[in-house]
């Protein structure tokens, strides 16, 4: 049986940034929001819009097998869409 890491947006979010090779502040520019709100994203301070969340689950599947990877261990049920 596996274990699935608990959903941790700010663990998601910085994950995939680094994958990604992104600043902060390019990250943000991405999704359209401030450098800021990354930040806060980031530091557990504040969670992303549904919006934004949307284009982060977008984003990772456009990575391929690595945004796979992150999109079954932080978002199972975005998985679950995707196999309907």
């Amino acid at each position: 049986m596996e274990l699935r890491k608990p959903f941790k947006t700010s663990d998601l979010i910085r994950e995939l940034r680094q994958q990604l090779d992104l600043s902060q502040e390019k990250f943000a520019a991405k999704l359209g929001v401030s450098l800021r709100t990354v930040n806060r994203w980031e530091n557990g301070y504040a969670m992303p819009s549904q919006m934004a969340l949307k284009l982060i689950e977008e984003m990772l599947q456009k990575m391929g097998e690595p945004g796979n990877t992150l999109l079954r261990q932080y978002l199972p049920q975005a998985e679950q869409r995707e196999n309907f």
